[in-house]
């Protein structure tokens, strides 16, 4: 879908409202490369640089739903993919100081014919035209399959549910923010091979990454995050050879209210494989975010946002992802 902003009018029922000076922003969204298979690598979600308080304990719940399409027919590879995955994850973070927090993320996947094809036709055909792979894919309904040389390297049946890789986060932060300084923190995760690797929903190797965090408040009610990860994966995929992976992003979040935001973001991802004969896993994804964030209790946060494939570089990126998460914070 080619305009995200569509699937937020409630934004406009806000209008109006104050915006106070000095309230804390919500942080970027916890998107990651939703790819089918890139996402079999370790990701780091969005992070904002602060940390929580010592003694407190984070419940978010996240259910997204990332419909992907991809037809691609080369001398090395063949690649016919049509499905839309729905990523549940469960992530909890605790305040192990006022300066260190530690996390864990537990993801289950469920694969299916979707329901988006419809809304997204009819964006497309209102904007940039039906793209060439849904032309080409129009008369399947699910399709999940990956070949090179002949032999089958990615399969996953329809309808298929399972627990995926578990991931380990901590978070430390070196600087607090002043009026010439950003916060920044720095992050470290691994990711154990929990997932189930016969329908893709896992690696069945660790993998482990470190990043940085920065948050800046650079104008009266708009603050900039910047996220920047290396990853390091280990092992093979369907026989596939991986390299290490580069990830970032960039957002501006604009708090209309107190309890209100807006945030805008760009993600960038480069590719897990290489050399494979396919644009879809040899090419990295470059994305736009579009949501809102709301605190509908005091210790309660919903956001929702879509995803959006920029096509900067074509063929590698799931085609659009519509997310929605809640966040429960539990004080000291």
């Amino acid at each position: 879908m080619r305009h995200i902003a569509l699937h937020f009018c409630m934004i406009g029922l806000l209008c109006g409202l104050p915006v106070p000076a000095g309230a804390e922003g919500f942080g970027p969204f916890p998107v990651r490369n939703f790819q089918a298979l890139d996402q079999l690598v370790l990701a780091m979600p969005g992070e904002r640089a602060s940390v929580l308080r010592k003694g407190d304990f984070d419940v978010r719940l996240e259910a997204a739903n990332t419909a992907s399409i991809a037809s691609d027919q080369e001398a090395q590879a063949n690649v016919t993919m049509k499905f839309e995955t729905v990523r549940a994850g469960l992530f909890l973070r605790y305040g192990v100081t006022d300066r260190l927090e530690l996390g864990a993320e537990i993801p289950a996947y469920h694969r299916y014919g979707g329901f988006m094809e419809g809304p997204i036709l009819g964006v497309e055909r209102g904007t940039t035209g039906v793209s060439p792979a849904r032309k080409a894919l129009r008369d399947l309904g699910y399709a999940f399959n990956i070949s090179k040389g002949g032999r089958t390297m990615f399969q996953g049946s329809e309808h298929a549910t399972g627990l995926g890789d578990v991931s380990f986060y901590g978070k430390y932060q070196l600087l607090q923010e002043t009026a010439s300084r950003p916060a920044l923190s720095v992050r470290a995760a691994v990711k154990a091979p929990t997932g189930d690797t016969g329908e893709v929903f896992g690696s069945g190797h660790p993998d482990a990454g470190i990043g940085l965090a920065l948050d800046k408040t650079f104008a009266t009610g708009w603050i900039l995050y910047v996220n920047v990860n290396g990853i390091f994966p280990t092992g093979r995929i369907a026989g596939l050879g991986l390299q290490p992976v580069v990830t970032g992003l960039v957002a501006v979040e604009y708090l209309w209210a107190e309890n209100f935001s807006i945030t805008a973001q760009f993600d960038y991802y480069s590719p897990p494989f290489h050399g494979t004969g396919t644009r879809v896993l040899d090419k990295g994804v470059t994305e736009s975010v579009l949501g809102v964030s709301y605190r509908l209790l005091p210790q309660l946060i919903w956001q929702l946002y879509g995803v959006e494939n920029l096509d900067f570089i074509t063929g590698s990126a799931a085609d659009f992802t519509l997310s929605t998460v809640l966040t429960y914070r539990f004080r000291s």
